[in-house]
């Protein structure tokens, strides 16, 4: 993982050099597609079963999770107030991002539309105060 990592760094470094203009929009599909050239360009995708990227999901989202794991709340509201800290949040929040797109892609589920019906559930489960029986 610690290899997997230290190739995504030098990439995103790459990245940050190019201009602005010379990216693609940022979009998920676009993204996914990024993720997949990436994999495909280092011969990861045998690795990425459903199985291995939900597993690595869990792995950088328990990774985010340290970062605040012995924080007051208040700390934890602070947490992006100082550079380091709010750096390893925006590489942990990538990473569970990425592994999330590249799960999506995978089983082909599209995550925008996942999340917009999941988020109709539950304004039906759990109304807001006033507007269902109760």
């Amino acid at each position: 993982m610690n290899e997997e990592r230290e190739e995504t760094r030098r990439a995103d470094d790459r990245e940050e050099t190019r201009g602005a203009d010379e990216r693609s929009p940022l979009d998920v599909a676009t993204l996914q597609a990024r993720l997949a050239r990436f994999a495909v360009a280092r011969d990861w995708q045998p690795f990425h079963t459903p199985k291995n990227l939900a597993a690595a999901l869990s792995v950088e989202a328990s990774e985010l999770v340290e970062i605040f794991q012995w924080l007051t709340p208040e700390q934890s509201a602070r947490v992006m107030e100082a550079p380091d800290s709010a750096h390893r949040v925006e590489d942990e929040v990538a990473d569970v991002l990425a592994y999330l797109l590249q799960l999506c892609e995978v089983l082909g589920i599209d995550a925008l539309a996942a999340l917009s019906a999941k988020i109709d559930r539950n304004e039906r489960r759990f109304p807001a105060r006033g507007e269902g029986a109760g």
